[in-house]
């Protein structure tokens, strides 16, 4: 059986017409995309995605997503240009209504259809009758935003996280609350210093806070400040941002990265910044602290250090959900990293999103948080 074309129905939900195209066992030379008018600019980043891989793209508009027996006619017109029989059906995307008529003409031309299992990641032979595929992990975090609408997506260069900011955050979550308090002042220090020079002045002398002098010695052992006398200057911009609570964001990330072989992480990225510009509205602009890819799933992670007042966890859980579902879809998943505890409505409220939660002491133990998590992928 030689197939060297997908017929695909766009839907919402894009990454199931993408991962099949992504495997090299099933990766065709042409892709032809069967669109209602509410999909077209979901067609469009598909056709981007494609053409960028040198998969060639024919668009074909449904004028009526809810008349079967038009679609059908539609599909047997397209099934009618390929007189080899060289192309298949993705029955996954589109109405019910489209997958079934598709299916049922491509059916009566004797032509193969798959369907993929949306959480396994698998691919379902429904005609003829062969083994199941298991999808190769291929999408990027780049495509798959792209794919859920976003205009642009911008990633820092793939790094490491050095050995003295590892050494510095791995110290600050063994004494967790020790330097609590002391972690809130530098904060806010971090965000005074948000001038031309990055310094600003530390009120309490060693004397009165000597946590907060304790935890100032170990940014500066680490390299990302100076304190002459009362006067603190941090070394960058990129190490403001460290103090000012990105110590979390890159500790997580450091342990994503320790877990990315052994779990087989597609990609991962952190400081991840999107813009979306769906058709006649504004422009929107959203960061994701940490993303990543595994088993074509995004999995969002939020970092927070801020002590919230109460009710302001429910705006952070709130946001990442709806952020989980707009740029993940069903399949995306979302967590919660955060350096305070969270209260009991918050972490109800939580559970009740389907949002993982790894707060306050069992940050000691985050690696087996986010393999389990990780592993676990309902």
């Amino acid at each position: 059986m030689t197939i060297t074309t997908h017929l695909i129905l766009v839907s919402a939900q894009p990454i199931p017409n993408l991962t099949p195209v992504l495997d090299d066992t099933l990766k065709p030379k042409k892709v032809v995309m069967l669109v209602s008018a509410d999909m077209q600019e979901r067609s469009n980043a598909l056709e981007n995605i494609y053409k960028s891989r040198g998969i060639r793209v024919e668009r074909c508009l449904l004028a009526n997503p809810w008349d079967a027996s038009q679609i059908s006619d539609q599909v047997l017109d397209i099934i009618a240009s390929y007189p080899e029989g060289d192309i298949a059906l993705n029955a996954t995307g589109g109405t019910k209504l489209m997958s079934i008529a598709a299916y049922e003409a491509f059916r009566s031309c004797d032509l193969p259809v798959f369907y993929v299992h949306p959480e396994h990641d698998r691919l379902i032979w429904l005609t003829p009758k062969l083994p199941e595929v298991d999808l190769a992990d291929r999408i990027k975090l780049k495509d798959y935003l792209m794919a859920y609408g976003a205009s642009t997506v911008e990633i820092p260069e793939p790094t490491g996280v050095i050995a003295p900011i590892r050494q510095l955050t791995n110290e600050l979550l063994s004494e967790i609350d020790r330097f609590a308090n002391a972690l809130s002042t530098l904060n806010y220090l971090a965000y005074q210093a948000n001038n031309p020079k990055l310094t600003t002045e530390i009120e309490d002398g060693p004397q009165s806070k000597p946590q907060l002098w304790e935890l100032l010695e170990l940014f500066e052992t680490a390299g990302l400040c100076q304190i002459n006398g009362h006067s603190l200057r941090f070394t960058d911009e990129n190490a403001r941002f460290t103090a000012n609570g990105g110590w979390l964001e890159m500790h997580t990330y450091g342990v994503c990265l320790n877990l990315k072989k052994a779990l087989g992480i597609q990609d991962i990225a952190y400081n991840i910044l999107i813009n979306r510009q769906p058709a006649g509205q504004a422009l929107v602009k959203n960061e994701i602290d940490i993303g990543l890819i595994k088993a074509n799933r995004l999995h969002l992670i939020e970092c927070k250090t801020k002590r919230f007042e109460k009710d302001k966890h429910a705006d952070v859980l709130y946001k990442l959900d709806s952020l989980r579902d707009l740029m993940g879809g069903l399949q995306g998943r979302a967590m919660l990293v955060s350096f305070n505890k969270l209260d009991k409505v918050s972490r109800a409220r939580a559970k009740e999103l389907k949002i993982e939660m790894c707060c306050h002491t069992d940050l000691s133990n985050l690696q087996g948080h986010l393999q389990s998590w990780l592993i676990n992928e309902r």
